[in-house]
C-alpha cells in the first residue's frame, strides 16, 4: 500500500506564541528527523502542511508561516490549510487520490489539535492511519476547573481516543523498523528477479 508522511504545522509560528515551551523540543526534533529520514529512504513522500489563519503568528504577513529551522528535508509537496484538519480544503486530498495513496503517517504540532483532527478525518475518509505520537509535539493546558494537564497527559489522552478506532498508534522506532524490513524484502525480491 502506498503511503505518505504528513508533517503537520511544524512551523515557526509556534515559536512566537505565549505557550511555546521547549522542554520536549529536543526529543521531538530528533524523533521527527529520524522518521523523515526513514520515509525518504523508503521513497515515501514527505508532505509539509502549514497552517494559515488570522491569529497571531499564523498570518502570512507575520513571516513565520514557514518550516522550523531544524527541518532539512525537501518536501514532495507543501499545502496550506486554514482549518484544523489537513484534508478538507488544502488541496491535499486530491493530491493523495491522484497518487493513489491510501495510508497516512501523521506527525507534527499539536498532538491533540491538528494532528489528532487530521487522523480522525483521514480515518473517516477511508485512509489507513499511523499516528506517530513521539514525533508529535504539544504543550501543557489548563482545564476550566483549574486542573493542569501536562504535554505527556495530553499525548496519552490522544492515544487513548485514537487507538483502534481512528489510527494505529506507533513509535518512531517501531515504524522505522517496519520500513527497514520492507526495504529488505523489496531488495530480496529485486535480487531474486535478477538472479
Amino acid at each position: 500500500m502506498s503511503a505518505a508522511l504528513l508533517v503537520i504545522d511544524v512551523q515557526q509560528s509556534f515559536e512566537h506564541l505565549p505557550f511555546w515551551c521547549e522542554d520536549d523540543l529536543p526529543d521531538f526534533q530528533r524523533n521527527l528527523l529520524t522518521l523523515i529520514d526513514a520515509c525518504e529512504a523508503a521513497r515515501i513522500p514527505v508532505v509539509n502542511i502549514l497552517h494559515v489563519d488570522q491569529d497571531d503568528g499564523f498570518r502570512k504577513e507575520s513571516g513565520w508561516v514557514k518550516p522550523m529551522d531544524f527541518l532539512r528535508h525537501t518536501p514532495a509537496v507543501t499545502f496550506e490549510k486554514h482549518v484544523h484538519n489537513a484534508l478538507t480544503e488544502s488541496g491535499l486530498l486530491p493530491w493523495l487520490q491522484k497518487h493513489q495513496i491510501r495510508k497516512l503517517i501523521i506527525c507534527g504540532i499539536r498532538t491533540e489539535q491538528c494532528c489528532e483532527t487530521t487522523a480522525r478525518v483521514a480515518s473517516d475518509l477511508g485512509f489507513e492511519v499511523d499516528f506517530v505520537t513521539d514525533a508529535t509535539l504539544t504543550f501543557a493546558m489548563t482545564h476550566p476547573d483549574g486542573t493542569v494537564y501536562s504535554a505527556a497527559d495530553i499525548k496519552a489522552r490522544t492515544e487513548l481516543v485514537l487507538a483502534q478506532r481512528f489510527a494505529r498508534i506507533c513509535s518512531v522506532a517501531q515504524l522505522g523498523a517496519e520500513i527497514a524490513d520492507q526495504l529488505t524484502e523489496q531488495s530480496a525480491v529485486t535480487e531474486a528477479a535478477h538472479a
